[in-house]
């Protein structure tokens, strides 16, 4: 199959890794695959291995939505398949389905955000759209309208699975931030925007009780980071909070924390739960959109209502008292994303949806010729 992924820039987040690692799974399994970008450059660009890589801006303007010749691009490189990812590429998922309407070009869903008129259109106009939570699902049906039979559910794939079976927590590398081996480490990955919660995370983790020795680790940059740092200070626990900023690969940190902890408000299904799961670590997290669908709540570790700042502090300090807890729920934890999200899993359930899709485009080509 000629496979064509959309992604308007490479920069580091989490649907834009799901597409970098997308392309290049399709690519070594022997498909034509191009990643096809808005603006060149970004964080990832690097990371494309063997896969073409073209971007329409001759040179970056910094618009994330200018998409010069867009639909004569991809006429040009004539794909079976076009898979737009992020809700910017979304948009023009109705004019590049009507502009090929022999291709399939399928949408996807990766945020539980409010969705723009023109991606709603794309929702209607699209051979299918793929959600990756069940609850993004019902929430397309409820919200848009879109059919039941047209959306498909593949949840994401580990984007940093361990290195091996049973990673080694690292002691060096806690003891290079101050975290001795009675110290519980909290973890959170994810770029600094209102809706990750890190602002929530650090109030509940203030009231913690001081006497137990702990620390939060926060990774990632963006807008709301420095707000972070200022509240940190005010609230008297920045002497327990450890930034860590944006890093190509976290998974050194994976291996040298205890737990996971995501206060979002918004997701669809966080790659950084997956991932923790999949290192071992115990996860405790608001019930945002899919996050459920991350872990098995009670087993790998504690979904709390979404809001629920008490709740949610008194499953970390569960936590936090008991090791042998922290042991139990973080080998559930391995073997749910073990089981689910495996990229090889995901990547096998999209090329045979793709197989279907264009099948199906197949047989009702040769109906309308007949």
């Amino acid at each position: 199959m000629r496979i064509l992924v959309i992604q308007d820039y490479l920069r580091n987040g989490g649907t834009e890794r799901q597409a970098v690692l997308l392309a290049r799974a399709f690519h070594d399994a022997g498909h034509d695959a191009t990643l096809l970008s808005f603006r060149p450059g970004g964080a990832l660009a690097c990371e494309v291995g063997g896969v073409p890589l073209r971007a329409l801006q001759p040179f970056d303007t910094g618009l994330d939505w200018f998409a010069p010749g867009l639909c004569a691009t991809v006429a040009r490189l004539a794909p079976d398949v076009v898979l737009c990812m992020g809700r910017t590429a979304n948009r023009h998922a109705a004019a590049l389905q009507r502009r090929l309407p022999r291709a399939v070009v399928v949408a996807t869903v990766r945020t539980d955000k409010p969705q723009p008129w023109l991606v709603q259109r794309s929702l209607h106009a699209a051979r299918c759209v793929i959600a990756n939570s069940h609850e993004a699902k019902k929430r397309l049906i409820a919200l848009h309208g879109v059919i039941a039979e047209k959306i498909a559910v593949i949840h994401n794939s580990l984007v940093f699975p361990p290195d091996t079976a049973v990673p080694a927590r690292d002691e060096a590398l806690r003891a290079k931030h101050g975290a001795g081996p009675a110290c519980v480490v909290m973890l959170c990955v994810a770029m600094f925007r209102a809706e990750k919660g890190q602002r929530a995370l650090i109030e509940i983790a203030a009231q913690l009780p001081r006497k137990r020795e702990w620390q939060l680790w926060l990774v990632g940059d963006g807008p709301t980071r420095a707000g972070c740092e200022a509240l940190a200070r005010e609230l008297g626990v920045a002497d327990r909070v450890r930034w860590h900023g944006f890093l190509a690969d976290p998974r050194p940190l994976y291996r040298a924390a205890d737990m996971a902890a995501l206060a979002s408000r918004n997701e669809s299904l966080s790659n950084f739960l997956i991932e923790a799961q999949a290192h071992g670590l115990p996860a405790v997290a608001f019930d945002a959109t899919g996050v459920g669908e991350c872990f098995a709540p009670g087993e790998s570790g504690f979904l709390i209502a979404r809001g629920d700042a008490a709740g949610f502090r008194a499953a970390l300090e569960r936590l936090l008292a008991d090791a042998a807890l922290r042991t139990k729920m973080g080998a559930r934890a391995r073997a749910h994303a073990e089981a689910h999200f495996a990229p090889a899993r995901q990547v096998r359930a999209y090329l045979e949806l793709f197989d279907r899709l264009m099948t199906t485009r197949a047989e009702v080509g040769r109906r309308v010729r007949d």
